[in-house]
């Protein structure tokens, strides 16, 4: 509206609630003209969700108009609804994202870190020695890290602000080690090659990937407690096959929108469905029943249901399709030997499962590993298939098959014919401390076989024990019924925990394990951050996933556990990995840290710790492996090989082969021992805050990791950024480690440099010292997968980058080049990189340390082994003057056996196509396929390693499935 007719009189009607005015209709063009376009793309979001949507985007005269959810998926059949609709108005608004004001158009530098930099490279022509005057001048890091937040950036060309990353990145290799340099980036599913695209760079530097998942608790710790496994649940499909959901902590409708419809939809098709939460939330409204428990107190709601399912269908009913299951996929009727309690000399508690090495003393491969059941053919304690003993064993049989090693079917035993009944102990935690509960237990007393006379029992009778249900008539301390409130795990008790009436419980628990019953194990809970988010998270999470199993619902459709916070599925992992960790070049190479304790350690929040271990330490055992502070657990776990820690050592990764002057990997390791053995070498992490062993690069991309993703903000913001904060916290110095370094200053802005590529101006760009502009979701290739549905989503570029914006791959390739034209510079020779790793599951090394036993070498306890008691050491040849040639071509270790979670199979075949296909990249040079150069043709190679021909695949994995 023009100034100059504002006060212009008009004609008003309908009692002056309408004015006619006089305007021009230009406006309406934009409506009218909204739903015309010039193409349509199909693409999806790269957003930290796992939905995995594809979406049709709109495109008009360059322009990104609008987005739509496809509707176009491939049926599930035709008895179970399709996947669409699929997609969330996050999803469907991301449009304006593309031209937000807030969008990160060009490069830019923080301009007191700029003013530092422009005055060192007139002062020095090496760019190496231009940083090292800034970082190892305290006066002149303050100045740029004080202004960490404050804004003030000022906008560069590109070319300058990879000088300056690499310059960086040589300087922190050459005078700390790679290990000092670190990338954090969350689900790689979302957006598989962008994660790609960092984490093959800083692997073929050396520096680690932080993983994301444990370090925002969204990583379920039952999981691997329960099954070894990180995460595996069902497609949101599975759940119109349930007749039976319970919703516990998971707000399906708002949290898992694109999904939430199978459950609108499995109540049409006959499901009951629950709600359990502390409050009225959206999902509250779709159940039959709703239980709202205090908060926190969900897993005492769980256990009032176990003892229900324990007592009706176990103990009154025994109901044969329960207890077959149990049997077979379940470790209750697995021995366990009895020690005497901590708590009363005259009482026992648990102790470890029986082994056969404990009953025989014959040489049985992995003896110490393969744990026993009670055959009630034979009379006698057995082995049955699938333990890890036989996994690694040669001609192993590594499946759940009722029988014995020989091949003869057994019948495992739940309960032992009782010789005796002891008073056992059980630890028992709750809001006030570490008590003890005490219960009677039937056990038999077996002869092992060193002679020694001991008393055993089998899980599922210690189950029933801690339960309180009666297993002899005179038992006094089983629990009298369900209203004995006194009793723990009765519905009654857990009334007084939980405020859910005990009738309700028991009816849930009644109809819970009935309908798993009449249709095989058609019961499923949906579980989410309502109850993982919790510090007592593990014991909700087992209480729950033991009623599944008692049940026999685990490995049913339509039934099961099925998590779902963060969680994802990356469909063509093994592919995906190889390039994703330069495993085609340097297998093993790559080193990946586990973001929690890295962050921990480097955010100094170790120091603020006011968790007492004390609370938490069993009362019915003892142990010399007890700490009060949480870090020094830590510091265990890494010296003994159970956890990655890096930055690893107190010295460069890369002096160990020039110190010892060899590059014999044996002759290093027996150096290496013998220096921490004495002393003379030490583990990073025991002194974290010492300048050598601080994280000096940080790549940030795909995240907003200092205040979204960032737990602990201010402790980021004071002690790894050095910025302006708002901590209010005092160290803690009434608790200590006793296994570190305690220095009483206040470590600030540990960071050298934090590099962020991200499309928006968000918390982590303001605080980064270098922002690349990335590409948006509607502007590159990629590729997205989920565990909630079975497919593969492609990224298409509907536009070009807009600006300066780059793709992630594009970013880290030029970042590359950059870097391998600088370090010719400064290395003439491959650099030798001393690596350690973990003792990682689903391979040999989980066998190394038995019977659960705790020995540390540090204390003398036992040798010093790496790969045994310590973490295993590698020697990986570094080209730093290569890395942009390895970063843009396939590697030949390509060429052989791919695959993942202890298994592989050979790909050779399918290397070689590529190569046929696409072109070697320099024969001369490196005997490589050219196929990564163009970021169109990478999902080729990703596609193409895992997917056999259909023959062989079949054969192959049927072979894997008879053993």
């Amino acid at each position: 509206m023009k100034k100059s007719r504002f006060f212009k009189h008009v004609e008003k009607f309908n009692g002056t609630f309408t004015q006619l005015e006089e305007h021009n209709r230009r406006w309406e063009k934009l409506y009218r003209q909204r739903w015309s376009h010039d193409k349509v793309v199909r693409t999806t979001h790269g957003v930290n969700c796992t939905g995995s949507c594809s979406w049709n985007v709109y495109v008009k005269q360059g322009i990104i108009t609008w987005e739509h959810q496809a509707t176009d998926y491939p049926s599930c059949g035709p008895n179970i609804p399709g996947y669409e609709p699929r997609g969330c108005p996050r999803g469907a608004s991301f449009s304006w994202y593309e031209y937000s004001p807030v969008r990160i158009k060009y490069p830019y530098i923080r301009g007191k870190l700029w003013q530092l930099w422009s005055a060192a490279k007139a002062e020095h022509e090496n760019p190496i020695d231009a940083w090292a005057s800034i970082v190892e001048d305290p006066k002149k890091t303050a100045i740029y890290k004080s202004a960490r937040g404050h804004g003030g950036m000022v906008r560069v060309h590109r070319q300058e602000a990879l000088t300056l990353i690499s310059a960086m990145l040589l300087y922190t290799i050459k005078t700390y080690g790679p290990d000092r340099l670190a990338g954090f980036t969350p689900i790689p599913a979302m957006s598989m090659l962008s994660y790609a695209s960092g984490s093959r760079f800083l692997s073929l530097l050396g520096g680690e990937m932080l993983s994301f998942y444990d370090w925002y608790a969204d990583l379920p710790p039952a999981s691997p407690q329960v099954w070894g496994e990180q995460t595996d649940v069902p497609e949101s499909a599975d759940w119109y096959n349930s007749q039976y959901i319970m919703m516990w902590g998971s707000n399906v409708p708002l949290t898992r929108t694109p999904d939430a419809h199978f459950m609108t939809e499995a109540r049409y098709h006959g499901a009951k469905v629950v709600a359990v939460s502390p409050d009225y939330a959206e999902n509250v409204k779709f159940a039959d029943n709703w239980l709202a428990p205090h908060p926190g107190t969900d897993a005492a709601l769980a256990q009032g249901m176990t003892h229900v399912i324990l007592n009706e269908f176990y103990k009154q009913r025994q109901e044969p399709q329960f207890i077959n299951y149990v049997k077979q996929f379940s470790d209750m009727p697995f021995l366990v030997r009895l020690q005497p309690s901590a708590a009363n000399t005259d009482d026992y508690t648990p102790g470890r499962f029986v082994r056969i090495s404990d009953l025989k003393a014959a040489d049985t491969p992995n003896a110490a590993w393969k744990t026993v059941v009670y055959d009630t053919r034979q009379k006698q304690p057995v082995v049955p298939n699938g333990t890890i003993g036989q996994r690694w064993q040669k001609d192993r049989q590594w499946n759940l098959e009722l029988k014995d090693e020989a091949g003869n079917a057994i019948d495992p035993a739940l309960t032992l014919p009782a010789d005796q009944s002891v008073v056992v102990d059980f630890p028992y935690f709750d809001t006030t401390g570490n008590g003890v509960l005490k219960r009677n237990l039937p056990v038999k007393k077996m002869t092992f076989q060193d002679g020694s006379q001991q008393l055993v029992t089998t899980v599922f009778s210690l189950m029933m024990s801690q339960y309180g249900i009666r297993q002899s008539p005179n038992d006094q301390l089983a629990a009298k019924g369900y209203d004995d409130a006194n009793s723990l795990y009765t519905p009654a008790w857990q009334e007084k925990v939980t405020g859910v009436k005990s009738s309700l419980v028991v009816q849930i628990a009644r109809e819970f394990a009935q309908n798993a019953l009449d249709t095989g194990g058609k019961t499923m809970v949906i579980m989410g951050a309502g109850i993982n988010h919790w510090f007592n998270s593990d014991m909700t999470y087992r209480a729950i996933i033991n009623n599944l199993i008692l049940c026999g619902c685990e490995g049913v459709s339509g039934g099961g556990w099925a998590h779902y916070v963060g969680q994802e599925k990356l469909r063509p992992q093994e592919g995906w990995s190889t390039i994703a960790f330069a495993n085609d070049w340097q297998k093993g190479g790559a080193r990946q840290q586990n973001g929690t304790s890295f962050f921990y350690f480097a955010s100094d929040q170790w120091k603020y710790d006011e968790l007492d271990n004390q609370a938490l330490k069993s009362p019915v055992v003892t142990t010399k492996h007890h700490y009060q502070h949480p870090a020094d657990y830590n510091q265990l776990a890494a010296r003994l090989g159970w956890l990655p820690s890096y930055p690893q050592f107190d010295r460069s990764s890369l002096s160990f082969a020039k110190t010892y002057g060899t590059t014999d990997l044996s002759e290093i390791s027996k150096r290496v021992v013998e220096e921490l053995k004495h002393d003379q070498l030490h583990f990073a992490i025991e002194n974290p805050d010492a300048k050598q062993n601080q994280p000096k690069g940080l790549f940030i991309w795909r995240s907003n990791l200092f205040t979204s993703s960032g737990k602990g903000q201010e402790y980021f913001m004071k002690h790894l950024l050095g910025a302006e904060n708002g901590l209010l916290a005092k160290f803690n110095e009434h608790c200590k480690p006793t296994e570190m370094v305690w220095d009483d200053h206040s470590i600030t802005g540990k960071l050298d440099l934090a590099v962020d590529l991200d499309f928006r101006m968000v918390a982590t760009p303001m605080y980064s010292d270098v922002i690349l502009p990335a590409a948006t979701w509607y502007e590159k290739e990629d590729l997205s997968s989920t565990d909630m549905h079975p497919f593969i989503h492609p990224f298409n570029a509907a536009v070009s980058p807009m600006w300066e914006a780059k793709s992630d791959w594009q970013q880290f390739k030029q970042l590359a080049k950059t870097f391998s034209e600088m370090a010719k510079r400064y290395y003439s020779q491959p650099q030798y990189d001393l690596k350690t790793q973990p003792l990682g599951h689903d391979s040999p090394a989980e066998i190394s340390q038995p019977f659960g036993e705790i020995k540390d070498w540090k204390k003398g306890e036992i040798e010093c082994l790496p790969g045994k008691t310590m973490p295993s050491l590698a020697l990986i040849k570094r080209d730093y003057t290569k890395v942009y040639d390895k970063f843009i071509a396939l590697g030949p270790n390509a060429r052989g056996k791919l695959g993942g979670e202890g298994y592989s199979y050979d790909v050779s075949d399918q290397y070689d196509e590529l190569k046929d296909l696409l072109g070697a990249y320099d024969e001369a040079l490196m005997p490589a396929v050219r196929s990564l150069t163009w970021i169109k043709k990478l999902p080729k190679p990703s596609f193409t390693f895992p997917v056999l021909p259909t023959a062989q695949l079949l054969t192959e994995l049927g072979r894997m499935l008879k053993r």
